[in-house]
């Protein structure tokens, strides 16, 4: 890669791995991103191969958000109590960006935009298309905002064109499933000379030619060296926002938690380019978007995380963090969207998730689950996944950080017949991941 180019690789379950540094999609990309880019905030470029706002930003963000969703303790104390507890958490991180435990009233389109008052944030997509000749791929295109230093003014007219506060990494991925082959590249951009840029208006995140805009319908833009997506997507349902008040809580911790919602399913058409074709495409596919600050914790080595779409129009979101003693994070949870676009919350406990086989990866050793017996009893929900590909492993990371990322297809337990589609992630398995 030179500059802020491509770093790409492919690799099917019959041939060599290309090796490709490709970040995680979800919390931990946050610890290893800032470890690459602490030594990007020079004024000038770098070349290499991997893979905040003002005061007065973060005030108006949680002004706009929050109010009357819970108390100010103490005047100026900075502290904050949770409506309906007595618990305090305090409204910014030890960094000094927005603290995601407190409340937040989700508005929309508002909250399809960027939040830099907040440390991270994500706009990560995925689906199932099928091609006019019948040929299936799964895809995923994630664009990441990194903000570099709470409170850090947005470059003036008057300032070095090199300066710039906020950091975008893209990845996209194609799982082509009838072919049995994995392929992905990456884009990296700072906001300085507008390489990268998000809008808090509106939904409108760039990496150079890499874009995402609008949300009635969202359209999406990557085209690497081999792979590219050109895609409109229509929302079927509404947001489907996770937790309790707006909050996604990650650990017991007074910051261990994100603003996270879903969109659920997609009518997707377009384009997708693939082996040096351009093939017309349509299909179903899952949007998440989630931000915020100082999630997790040293405790939790890595996640399991579950998007499935049923054939019966309903959908079902899972995570699950693992301990260093191997349990299971208390506050892991998911939620389970009806027919008719409905969330229901899942506590840890209401989900039971039990691995059906292992997988060991030829290029870092690590072993995998791989295929899952997934149940929520209380919606009558039991079923078996399995990936579409063995193989979705991203190997070798920017830091060493490796992890698997890929479409699976749904089968009901007791029948035996398909039932859905889905997207799973894993990490942790194949060495730590900074946290």
């Amino acid at each position: 890669m030179m500059g802020w180019g491509q770093r790409r690789g492919a690799h099917s379950s019959a041939a060599g791995h290309a090796r490709l540094a490709l970040p995680a999609r979800a919390l931990a990309t946050l610890g290893l991103a800032l470890a690459i880019l602490a030594s990007l905030t020079l004024v000038v470029p770098r070349s290499g191969g991997v893979r905040a706002a003002p005061p007065a930003t973060i005030v108006a963000e949680m002004s706009g958000n929050h109010g009357g969703m819970y108390s100010e303790v103490g005047g100026g104390s900075g502290m904050v109590e949770l409506p309906g507890t007595r618990k305090r958490v305090p409204r910014r991180t030890p960094l000094g960006f927005v603290n995601a435990r407190v409340p937040w009233r989700f508005e929309f389109p508002r909250d399809h935009a960027a939040h830099f008052g907040f440390q991270s944030e994500w706009w990560y997509y995925t689906g199932h298309v099928k091609a006019r000749d019948g040929r299936r791929f799964g895809y995923e295109l994630t664009f990441f905002r990194f903000g570099l230093r709470a409170g850090d003014p947005r470059p003036a007219p008057n300032q070095s064109k090199w300066r710039g506060n906020q950091v975008y990494p893209v990845h996209l991925a194609v799982t082509d499933e009838s072919g049995q082959r994995f392929a992905y590249e990456e884009k990296f951009a700072r906001e300085a000379l507008g390489m990268g840029r998000a809008s808090e208006r509106a939904l409108d995140v760039a990496a150079e030619a890499w874009t995402l805009r609008g949300a009635a319908p969202f359209r999406m833009k990557a085209q690497g060296d081999r792979i590219g997506v050109d895609l409109v997507q229509v929302a079927e349902k509404s947001a489907a926002v996770h937790g309790h008040d707006g909050v996604s809580v990650k650990g017991a911790c007074g910051t261990c938690a994100s603003h996270y919602y879903s969109m659920t399913r997609l009518r997707t058409s377009g384009v997708l380019s693939y082996g040096g074709e351009r093939l017309r495409v349509d299909g179903i596919s899952w949007m998440d978007h989630e931000f915020g600050s100082d999630e997790l914790q040293n405790d939790q080595v890595g996640w399991d995380w579950f998007s499935v779409q049923l054939d019966d129009h309903r959908e079902i979101m899972v995570y699950r963090l693992r301990q260093k003693d191997g349990s299971v994070t208390a506050e892991s949870s998911g939620s389970v969207v009806d027919a008719q676009g409905a969330v229901r919350y899942l506590a840890r406990d209401d989900v039971l998730v039990e691995a059906t086989g292992a997988w060991k990866s030829p290029h870092t050793d690590g072993v995998y689950p791989s295929g899952w017996r997934v149940r929520v009893p209380s919606a009558g929900i039991d079923l078996v996944i399995t990936p579409t590909v063995k193989d979705q492993e991203l190997a070798d990371l920017a830091g060493g950080v490796s992890y698997w990322e890929g479409a699976v297809d749904v089968r009901d337990a007791g029948r035996g017949n398909a039932a859905g589609i889905g997207y799973v992630e894993l990490t942790g398995y194949a060495g730590a991941v900074p946290l």
